[in-house]
């Protein structure tokens, strides 16, 4: 797993290394855009709302909803990519934090009519990841969703194959979702849309 000091050194180069991947249609990127296409949509379905970002990086997503009249709140344990973000979204209330803390005190205090996480959730365990959403589907308004994008399966066989066709670079730090696993301990309006060979979108309503 890449801490935070990995991350900062990443920063300047992560923008480019995604997109090597994604058009490839290689682990771990394969399908980013579509995956990061298919939350801003569903966001652009309201008009001025208020979205918290887990583990926004270098703001590819939100500084495209922030340009939109979206209000942004996020997180993120890079300082060199909250630094980047920043410069894209100067109103933004960007906050430096590990989310293996769970959240900070100044985002308990908010309801939000979105929550998106893309690419962040994999660097916590399953029991970790069930307890920090359901933490964050609390913070959803009425009718609030929590958009999820990662590398994620619908079945352990289809991990365990793209595992041992990308042996050489796969990493076991993460843990990646497997939705007939996890689903069990989501909240039941869950639903999980693949996207491609090793990403999708988890969508959980309020």
């Amino acid at each position: 797993m890449l801490n935070n000091v990995g991350f900062n050194l990443w920063a300047d180069n992560y923008d480019q290394t995604v997109q090597v991947s994604e058009e490839n249609g290689l682990y771990p990127f394969a399908g980013y855009k579509k995956i990061l296409n298919t939350i801003f949509n569903e966001v652009m379905q309201k008009d001025n709302s208020k979205v918290l970002d887990i583990g926004f990086g270098t703001g590819v997503l939100t500084s495209k909803l922030y340009s939109n009249g979206h209000l942004i709140d996020g997180i993120d344990f890079s300082e060199k990519m909250i630094s980047i973000a920043r410069s894209k979204m100067p109103n933004a209330n960007l906050f430096e934090w590990d989310i293996s803390k769970g959240l900070p005190s100044e985002i308990l205090e908010n309801t939000y009519d979105f929550i998106v996480s893309t690419y962040t959730l994999h660097h916590l365990t399953d029991e970790e990841k069930v307890a920090f959403i359901t933490e964050l589907v609390s913070l959803l308004k009425r009718d609030g969703k929590l958009l999820i994008g990662d590398v994620s399966f619908s079945t352990r066989e289809q991990l365990d194959k793209c595992r041992q066709e990308n042996i050489a670079h796969w990493d076991d730090d993460e843990f990646y979702f497997v939705y007939d696993e996890i689903k069990f301990s989501l909240p039941s309006t869950c639903e999980f849309h693949p996207i491609s060979h090793c990403g999708g979108v988890f969508v959980i309503s309020k």
